[in-house]
């Protein structure tokens, strides 16, 4: 097997991607700024550092859009740019395994697959895998055995909950639905209750700091700035944990009610594995402390989590790629090329 091998996850906020040669993960935010309306300015995590600052002859966007490609001419700029500059190397004739979302038409599925394969790299093979078997190999569970295992992926714009058994999706559920709905939450709840303007960036930086699935005893605040809504000044405003959990606590409901709706469509051996091994959950939102607790209440089942959660997918990639035992879990849409 070729050392030049790297396992990509196209994340709507970040684009993560697994390089076998080194054994690291580059991590980077999956945003490109253009400016003029055409010529490169920024990517990554520069392009982010410009999100809401901007002026208006440079365009700041994000090409994956609800864990799909909205942008392809912008994507296939920005992988090329950030491969470029974090490996250098190794990239002529190389081996790409994709993460991709569980319930997109072909024809998305064959937009990632077209990403790597039409680009300048000229690679050896293109392999496609569905994001929650990735994050199961990724996770360390044997997905082969006939053994059911649940992965919750909470992500940036959607949330992925799926039953898995014998290398392959039982059950799945694909919510439009993630971290930035509860950035939004936070947003419209510090407007309509406290007369603030905030931007996405803040609304992040509160997630982050001091959301908690659950209420706590012990207040935590941060002092952040936004604009009044009354005077149109900018204002500091110290804001407390329990302000945040008002917030956000509805749309963590939201996630738990689809979690019991595929618990409750699971067929009952399954079932009784899940209750076994507990549910495991991932993705970058999955970090809210308690989380964990929250979900374990509604269920009365144990829940899982990981120490680097946004990981686990690309992570798993590079096992899939690089052992045969997992090699068939992923596949290959060169086939249905037509010339």
């Amino acid at each position: 097997m070729s050392a030049n091998v790297y396992g990509i996850d196209l994340g709507t906020c970040n684009l993560k991607i697994f390089c076998k040669a080194t054994g690291k993960v580059i991590n980077e935010k999956n945003t490109i700024a253009i400016v003029n309306k055409h010529q490169l300015y920024a990517f990554g995590n520069d392009a982010y550092a410009m999100y809401e600052k901007a002026p208006d002859n440079i365009k700041v966007s994000f090409p994956v859009v609800n864990g799909v490609i909205a942008d392809y001419n912008n994507m296939q700029v920005m992988i090329g740019e950030v491969l470029e500059k974090h490996v250098k190397s190794h990239l002529k004739g190389a081996e790409f395994i994709v993460a991709v979302p569980t319930d997109i038409t072909e024809v998305e599925k064959k937009a990632f697959f077209d990403l790597f394969y039409k680009s300048r790299f000229k690679p050896r093979n293109v392999l496609l895998c569905e994001k929650p078997i990735a994050d199961a190999v990724g996770l360390q569970l044997d997905v082969n055995s006939p053994t059911g295992f649940m992965i919750v992926n909470i992500g940036a714009d959607t949330t992925e909950i799926s039953v898995i058994s014998l290398g392959g999706l039982v059950l799945s559920d694909l919510l439009h639905f993630g971290g930035r709905r509860i950035d939004e939450s936070i947003i419209s709840h510090m407007k309509r209750n406290f007369g603030l303007v905030i931007g996405e960036k803040t609304a992040m930086y509160l997630k982050e700091t001091l959301s908690c699935a659950l209420p706590e005893n012990g207040e935590q605040t941060e002092i952040i700035v936004g604009r009044d809504v009354v005077s149109g000044l900018p204002i500091e405003m110290e804001v407390t944990s329990t302000v945040v959990y008002e917030a956000v606590k509805d749309h963590l409901n939201t996630i738990c009610n689809s979690i019991k709706m595929i618990l409750e469509k699971t067929p009952p051996e399954l079932a009784r594995d899940i209750i076994h091994s507990g549910i495991y959950i991932t993705g970058g939102s999955s970090k809210i402390r308690r989380l964990d607790e929250l979900f374990t209440q509604i269920t009365n089942i144990r829940v899982n989590t990981c120490e680097f959660p946004e990981e686990s997918a690309v992570r798993g990639l590079n096992k899939i790629v690089s052992d045969e035992k997992y090699r068939k879990l992923a596949f290959s849409m060169k086939a249905r090329i037509y010339k």
